[in-house]
């Protein structure tokens, strides 16, 4: 399935994206508070964008599926194991409506629309919050145009 609009660059018309922007042509990674990104089926059987440096595994995807989905059983295990994104390890902190995990002062934040997951990584200098907000509004604009 096509991803409807560029999530990982700029537009010419709005070379510099803020999270409020997410839904003109824009980009995850443009908003400063997302170093990569990732879009995912709900499924997590498929991967629809991604930056070039992430890939994001089969069993990532599952994984992470299954804890959008509010599967106990997946979240208790990730809790115990962590969260794998792109082959990197990740201490699960949060599960609910947002899901958010740490790997020292990096971190990744995920979100659900109605068919998709929004995945942002985010560095050690950018703030875990802003990092939450900017996945969280592409995946409200995602439900908003029916994805």
């Amino acid at each position: 399935m096509a991803v409807p609009f560029g999530l990982f660059r700029a537009s010419p018309a709005n070379p510099n994206p803020s999270s409020a922007d997410l839904s003109d042509n824009c980009s995850l990674v443009a908003t400063g508070h997302i170093t990569k990104g990732a879009i995912i089926s709900i499924a997590g059987d498929s991967a629809w964008a991604s930056s070039p440096d992430l890939t994001i595994s089969p069993a990532e995807m599952k994984v992470m599926a299954d804890i959008v989905a509010g599967n106990q059983t997946a979240i208790d295990k990730t809790y115990g194991e962590g969260l794998y994104v792109g082959g990197q390890r990740y201490v699960l902190t949060r599960a609910d409506d947002n899901v958010y995990a740490r790997s020292g002062r990096d971190g990744v934040a995920i979100t659900a629309s109605k068919a998709a997951i929004v995945v942002g990584i985010h560095g050690e200098t950018q703030v875990a919050g802003n990092a939450t907000s900017v996945v969280a509004a592409l995946a409200d604009h995602l439900k908003g145009t029916g994805y």
